[in-house]
């Protein structure tokens, strides 16, 4: 009798334990690195407990996501030992010009920066080896997502051209660098293949898609597609129709090409939703910003896009207590978002983030103040949103199911075209009338809004 001698494949493979931190860009680098380890025939799981490694994908763009980040490294070298950093925070320079995350951190095994799917493999691979095993190993054809079945962003770019005077994005994560169209439309149309419901686009600028290559043709399909945001949106529409499936813009700058995208919206082939970062509305803020456009020629933009498309949701972030910001600028920040009539707004009160040009600028403003004119400009915004919702009551909408306990006999949560996941409101789908209807996660329903709650509606299934 011989003895057999060959590889244990039943053996239980590594584990890698993965830690994803910071903004969709970073989930979607996050999506890579996973996929990539499943490929490989590595287990993840999201616990330190029993894990022979730990990656920590990082943010690093504003001082609390810094801390954040910092925090969970020494939560996961407390509880593992062993562990690899990747990410925003991992590009960051510490006060003497060393790596940060090193000098905080100096017992990490490895550490690397954004989008850096093959360094983070190469580290893992040094000090937890696993060799491949086709037979063995199955990945799913869209790869590991973080997010829910019905729901998936796709990241068009990389890099940001702008030098905004209070980020650190591009030191970061370099220039921009727009994906090539046809990989683009090839990953959403497996996306929507695989059930995904809601195709979210994201980059750091997303109406600059194209511009690096100087809109270079591809091809799709053996079909030439230009490298532009209108072509893009357009091919993405025709991919979703058979499904019926939504698509929604992210991050896109108040260019006047963007006007071009509006009647895809007011047809319905792509959701009438735009996150726009418009960041202030004084002229002289956004030159200290070094921010495109000024908040005159935003109103007129928003008008222009409404009277094309005037189911439009505009959602936008903003900052208070700018360096300088006297309070007739921030006033003037407070009149825009009232005529603007913004539907979502975020507001941040100025944090100086290490290494960013606003550090340099006089006129610092007391951290009081800062966070006074932040709450006062959420009381303003959240009024004009909360005015805006109940509007709707009464309107019958299309909502998409995040939440079905029971199949919804009992009621679910959703959301509409107005809401993107995690950032806006949400619907809070009541227990249906019918003894029939169900609810079922990831598909959609017909849903009587019934009342506006703050941020989010209450409707009735239909």
């Amino acid at each position: 009798m011989t003895q057999d001698t060959s590889p244990d494949v039943a053996a239980s493979p590594p584990k890698i334990a993965f830690i994803s931190l910071g903004c969709p860009k970073a989930l979607t680098d996050s999506e890579l690195i996973l996929t990539q380890l499943s490929a490989e025939g590595y287990a993840t799981s999201k616990q330190y407990a029993g894990a022979d490694l730990v990656v920590v994908n990082t943010c690093g763009f504003i001082d609390d996501a810094v801390k954040e980040s910092l925090d969970t490294i020494g939560e996961a070298l407390a509880a593992n030992g062993r562990v690899i950093v990747t990410g925003c925070l991992g590009a960051k320079a510490g006060q003497d010009g060393g790596n940060l995350v090193q000098q905080v951190h100096p017992k990490v095994l490895a550490v690397t920066g954004p989008h850096a799917t093959q360094e983070v493999m190469d580290a893992v691979h040094r000090h937890v080896p696993r060799p491949h095993d086709p037979f063995m190993d199955l990945v799913p054809s869209v790869g590991i997502k973080l997010t829910p079945r019905h729901y998936a962003y796709l990241k068009i770019s990389e890099g940001c051209n702008h030098r905004c005077t209070f980020c650190i994005i591009p030191s970061m994560r370099g220039d921009l660098v727009s994906r090539p169209i046809g990989d683009v439309l090839a990953d959403a149309r497996t996306l929507f293949e695989s059930g995904v419901k809601e195709l979210l686009v994201i980059s750091q600028d997303t109406s600059a898609y194209g511009v690096d290559v100087k809109y270079r043709t591809g091809f799709f399909d053996g079909q030439p597609v230009k490298t532009r945001l209108l072509d893009l949106c357009t091919r993405l529409a025709d991919l979703a129709a058979p499904h019926g499936a939504w698509v929604r813009l992210h991050y896109v700058y108040p260019y006047p090409h963007v006007d071009d995208v509006l009647p895809l919206m007011a047809e319905g082939r792509v959701l009438p939703y735009l996150d726009v970062p418009f960041q202030h509305a004084h002229p002289d803020v956004l030159k200290r910003m070094k921010r495109p456009a000024s908040g005159e020629r935003n109103l007129e933009r928003l008008a222009r896009w409404r009277e094309i498309c005037p189911e439009l949701v505009v959602r936008s972030t903003f900052i208070a207590g700018f360096p300088g910001e006297t309070e007739a600028e921030f006033q003037t920040l407070l009149d825009f978002v009232q005529e603007a009539q913004i539907d979502r707004a975020g507001c941040f009160a100025y944090s100086p983030v290490q290494g960013a040009a606003a550090n340099e600028l006089p006129g610092q403003l007391p951290q009081q103040v800062r966070e006074e004119r932040r709450a006062r400009f959420m009381a303003v915004a959240e009024a004009v949103s909360v005015a805006k919702l109940r509007r709707r009551v009464g309107a019958t909408m299309q909502v998409l199911v995040d939440q079905a306990p029971a199949l919804g006999r009992k009621g679910g949560v959703g959301r509409t075209y107005a809401d993107a996941p995690e950032i806006d409101g949400q619907v809070r789908l009541l227990q249906p009338e019918k003894v029939s209807k169900t609810l079922k996660v990831g598909e959609f329903t017909r849903a009587r809004i019934v009342a506006a709650e703050g941020h989010d509606l209450v409707a009735l299934p239909i």
